[in-house]
């Protein structure tokens, strides 16, 4: 039995008893999907938040710089890609993230690798992947942005573009925090269970607003109505998808129920997993906040190959699944 099968009890409780509206109504598949998908993914988010935020507290940018290797670059960008999932950092702590990295001694395509892994691999947006679309899905997401951002950043690793960097980067000397303050495991539940009463605060609006958009998709959306327009025949679909999804900024959170609700009225798996991640990685936000510490061609250059790495990973979803 589905172990989120009292959800549902409950939500056909309320909406069709309660609410007395006719298991037929247009409406009342809509509020059931809300409310079933509401209450299923705040358990999911608190539990997934509180171990990955546990998991936080032995991780801090000094311990990242120590871990990540000077040599064997490869190497260096598999484990920044790593970190980047179990990691909070954003775009917004992007500028001195970089500069930590950089001054460190980090290779330039180890130090990009991991600054695409840890907003491309969201916790938030695989949460909710894993309860509105299975966990093979979220598995399948979290192995695609991985991917990309190791390949990513050992291209661009490659093509020594050091001299693109703003100049300010490699004369800035940040001061390292050798004395790291020792927590016990009591503390760290206590910052663990503050996180997750942080982070559901901040995100769970999002997550109401694009549940409420993915539940009017559900319930009155015509069935395939993305087919034809997006469909797997239309190979100009999955690059359209992320054009569409970087000029926008919008909350993971808030994205994906909207995307699940898409995928289910016909729009292929690739495609819509591409818009998302353009939406999370790509967001003109971004763009403004490295453009402080990039030259404007190295900025354009790590665009599209993430740009590129994305479309990929959509046409390769799209031939597989």
């Amino acid at each position: 039995m589905d172990v989120f099968y009292p959800i549902q009890i409950f939500a056909n409780w309320l909406v069709y008893a309660v609410f007395d509206i006719d298991k037929g109504n247009i409406l009342g598949g809509a509020l059931n999907f809300f409310v079933y998908d509401s209450i299923k993914i705040l358990i999911l988010l608190a539990a997934i938040i509180f171990a990955v935020s546990y998991i936080r507290t032995y991780l801090s940018p000094e311990k990242i710089r120590k871990i990540l290797p000077k040599k064997f670059e490869f190497l260096g960008n598999m484990t920044a890609s790593t970190l980047g999932i179990f990691t909070p950092f954003c775009s917004c702590s992007a500028v001195p993230l970089f500069i930590g990295l950089v001054e460190s001694g980090i290779p330039l395509g180890v130090t990009f690798s991991y600054l695409i892994a840890a907003p491309l691999i969201n916790e938030v947006a695989a949460v909710l992947l894993w309860g509105l679309f299975g966990w093979k899905i979220a598995l399948l997401y979290v192995l695609a942005g991985w991917v990309i951002s190791v390949v990513a950043g050992f291209i661009l690793g490659r093509m020594h573009l050091e001299k693109y960097v703003e100049d300010y980067v490699y004369n800035i000397k940040v001061k390292n925090n050798l004395k790291l303050e020792k927590k016990t495991q009591k503390q760290r539940i206590k910052e663990a269970y503050q996180e997750v009463k942080s982070i559901i605060r901040k995100v769970f609006p999002y997550v109401l607003i694009g549940i409420a958009i993915g539940a009017f998709i559900h319930g009155y959306a015509p069935e395939n109505l993305l087919t034809g327009i997006a469909g797997k025949s239309n190979w100009f679909a999955v690059p359209l998808a992320v054009l569409i999804g970087v000029p926008l900024y919008a909350n993971a959170a808030g994205v994906v129920p909207i995307v699940v609700s898409l995928i289910e009225k016909g729009l292929p798996l690739g495609t819509a997993l591409a818009f998302m991640m353009a939406v999370v990685a790509l967001s003109l936000p971004e763009a403004i906040i490295l453009r402080k510490i990039m030259k404007l061609k190295l900025l354009l250059i790590y665009f599209s190959i993430v740009a590129l790495g994305i479309i990929g990973i959509g046409y390769l979803f799209n031939l597989i699944l």
